[in-house]
């Protein structure tokens, strides 16, 4: 299996912006979102930009958690699998059209859609969680930050 190196230690030679994110990270999973649903917004996005370290980290999180590897394995086909709530499915896909932008369209309806099942406080939340992600996703990446053998838990 293919393994590189870290390019930089970023997390060291940026470590207050690192901290940064930590974090917004804690604090948006302490949220009125919860771990798991976070998590899972969190894994998707991560699946979506194709983070592999991150895709790692939060699928062993999520296992930690109590979520069983089959509903896991299904995040990606959040739309035919039955293993997911409205809330859940609300929230992948509002991840999905944030993250998508702006080749996507945040429009009224899918808004619409978004607030039939969460409070304007979740949503303000989901909001930053869907950007603390996207922001470690593009770190992680562009960092070729390694997957550990130990998950990173």
């Amino acid at each position: 299996m293919p393994q590189h190196t870290a390019r930089l230690p970023y997390h060291q030679l940026s470590s207050q912006a690192f901290m940064g994110l930590v974090n917004l990270s804690d604090t948006v999973k302490k949220g009125p979102l919860g771990l798991r649903l976070t998590e899972l917004v969190f894994l998707r996005v991560s699946q979506i930009n194709g983070c592999a370290y991150c895709m790692d980290m939060h699928w062993h999180v999520l296992v930690k958690d109590g979520v069983a590897p089959r509903h896991l394995n299904a995040v990606a086909g959040w739309r035919e699998a039955p293993f997911f709530s409205a809330r859940e499915r609300a929230a992948l896909r509002w991840a999905e059209v944030i993250t998508a932008t702006p080749h996507s369209n945040a429009s009224d309806e899918e808004f619409a859609l978004l607030r039939a099942v969460f409070s304007d406080a979740e949503i303000s939340d989901l909001g930053f969680a869907i950007a603390v992600i996207n922001g470690w996703n593009l770190i992680n990446a562009g960092m070729r930050a390694p997957i550990p053998e130990t998950p990173a838990v």
